[in-house]
């Protein structure tokens, strides 16, 4: 198999996965979490000191969310800028066709427009390193997301320091595999 076949393979890997997390996510909210609150998301710690001395909860569909994010950068790195965007309203599509309803509109358009922001800061800053490129343009969706998600699925932002925290727990695990593509790609 030639090097161009592997890449489309490998960006074709990053694109399911991506399309894959949010639909995830949201199945995760309703599903599985340390506690699941009434009425409202399932919720696991994303950091052991939070207010009243209990661990800083979020709903649980932020790991999936986080990865996400990095996902998409790979995907345009791999297949291009117009695959990723492809790529955003598929997953958004997605988002939408297995969130309950209160999370419909709330999960697929914080996605969307979440999304488009992290592609806006990752497309100028690409060049100057792959590593600084998912790091800035993941900070930048997932606090678009965060916010997004929160105020139109539950009216709050009564978890916003958790989901921003466990998003970003995501994105920092993944930097060193992101290092490691990119050392891949030079020496190759």
């Amino acid at each position: 198999m030639n090097s161009s076949t592997r890449a489309k393979l490998v960006g074709l890997a990053y694109f399911l996965g991506f399309i894959a997390c949010i639909p995830l996510a949201n199945w995760m909210i309703g599903n599985v979490g340390a506690v699941c609150v009434p009425q409202g998301p399932c919720l696991v710690p994303v950091w052991p000191w939070g207010p009243g001395g209990k661990p800083l909860m979020a709903p649980s569909g932020v790991l999936m969310i986080g990865l996400a994010l990095v996902l998409r950068d790979l995907v345009q790195r791999r297949l291009g800028r117009g695959v990723a965007v492809g790529a955003i309203v598929a997953g958004a599509a997605l988002s939408g066709a297995v969130a309950p309803p209160q999370l419909l509109i709330a999960s697929a358009t914080a996605f969307l427009l979440s999304e488009l922001a992290d592609f806006a800061v990752y497309t100028p800053l690409q060049s100057r390193g792959l590593v600084l490129a998912v790091l800035a343009s993941s900070v930048v969706g997932l606090i678009a997301d965060s916010v997004l998600f929160l105020w139109l699925a539950f009216g709050s932002f009564e978890y916003l320091a958790g989901q921003i925290l466990g998003k970003l727990w995501m994105v920092l695990l993944a930097l060193p595999f992101i290092h490691w593509i990119r050392k891949r790609e030079l020496s190759a």
